[in-house]
This record gives structure tokens, C-alpha cells and sequence, in this order.
């Protein structure tokens, strides 16, 4: 899967929407399924989303406000309010700062993170996304990451998957708070979110 800067997916094992796309355009957690049925009910605030991805407040601010990374279960709606970011938010972080530290291009990550999204958050341990430093590539076995290298156009790699698990390990010993109450929760473990989604869509 070919992701341009423009924002569309081609190639790959099949273009997604297509005809060969075996879900016929209907995937997982799209946008509009996402703000309908899956409510997230611990967000984290800025300094633990920072802390967990491994970038400064500054960079998480100015994401927000350019709609790169912006929080999924509560926005700023002012000098008052705290952000709160969902775990799929910091994972979509930590991908963001992997990209900028190799030097991919922010149009290409634009591209990228709305890709993800799109495309849902199930299955993505199997999931590792491949840039040449002008273009990210969706690869989602392991002869596609290999066809790619073959090829001399992926010089980085992130599995998805292994992102999801270290974000994991890091929010399991910082805060998070509960949507519904505002409760501190202490050492947070998100875990098994993965789990419940793949058993609420099956």
C-alpha cells in the first residue's frame, strides 16, 4: 500500500475501496463508526501523552492546533480545559515523532496518520509502515517489507504493533483519567483494548 502526500493509498495488495479490497471500502473504525460507537472512557492529559510518546509539550501543542494529532476525547475549548488524549491518540504520536526523526516529509505524515485512521486500529500488530524519506508504504506481511527493501525504496521501518505495546507499557505506569468522573486513575493499564475491539467487531 502506497500512501502519497496527497492523502490517497495505491498499490500494494490492493487499493483500498477498490474492487480487489475485500472489505469493499468498509473497514474497521472509520471516522464516523469511531465517534459513533467506540467511547473511550480513560483519556490522558498532555504531559502524560508527551511522556508516553516521547515528545515535548510544545511539539504536542503545535500538532494539535495544526490538526495533525489533535485529541480524540476531549479538545481544548480554552484556557480552562485540559486536553485528553485516547490511547490510540499516543500511539498515533509516538508513529508521528519516529517519522519526523528520520525526516519524513510532514506532508507525507499528514498523509499517513489519516491513513491509519481510515484504515482502523484492528489488526495492527501485523501492520509496519515503510518511508524512503518521500513516501510512506503500508506493508502488512512480511514479503511485502521484503519486496519493498528488494526494491531499494524502504530505508525505515515502524511496526505499528510495537508501538501499540510500548505506549502500552509506558501508560501502565503514568495517569490516566476517567472520561465520565475526571478520577485519577494510577498506573492505567490500557491493555486489552485491542482484545475488546476485535471481540465488539467480531
Amino acid at each position: 500500500m502506497r500512501i502519497s502526500g496527497d492523502g490517497t493509498a495505491t498499490g500494494g495488495p490492493y487499493p483500498l475501496g477498490s474492487s480487489a479490497d475485500p472489505m469493499n471500502g468498509q473497514h474497521p473504525l472509520a471516522p464516523a463508526q469511531a465517534a459513533a460507537g467506540a467511547v473511550d472512557t480513560v483519556g490522558y492529559r498532555g504531559p502524560t501523552a508527551c511522556a508516553a510518546a516521547g515528545i515535548t509539550y510544545r511539539q504536542l501543542d503545535y500538532w494539535a492546533r495544526t490538526g495533525l494529532v489533535e485529541p480524540s476525547v476531549r479538545p481544548a475549548y480554552g484556557s480552562g480545559t485540559q486536553r485528553l488524549y485516547s490511547f490510540r491518540d499516543v500511539v498515533v504520536l509516538k508513529i508521528v515523532k519516529r517519522f519526523l526523526d528520520t525526516g519524513v516529509a510532514l506532508q507525507n505524515i499528514r498523509a499517513a496518520v489519516q491513513h491509519l485512521r481510515e484504515r482502523g486500529f484492528q489488526d495492527l500488530e501485523r501492520v509496519t509502515l515503510m518511508s524512503d524519506g518521500a513516501t510512506v508504504y503500508e506493508c502488512v506481511s512480511p514479503d511485502e517489507v521484503v519486496s519493498l527493501l528488494q526494491g531499494g525504496q524502504g530505508v525505515f521501518g515502524i511496526a505499528v504493533g510495537v508501538v501499540w505495546r510500548d505506549v502500552e507499557t509506558a501508560l501502565s505506569q503514568l495517569h490516566g483519567e476517567r472520561v465520565d468522573t475526571g478520577e485519577t486513575l494510577v498506573g492505567n493499564n490500557p491493555g486489552d483494548e485491542l482484545a475488546r475491539r476485535r471481540n465488539r467487531a467480531g
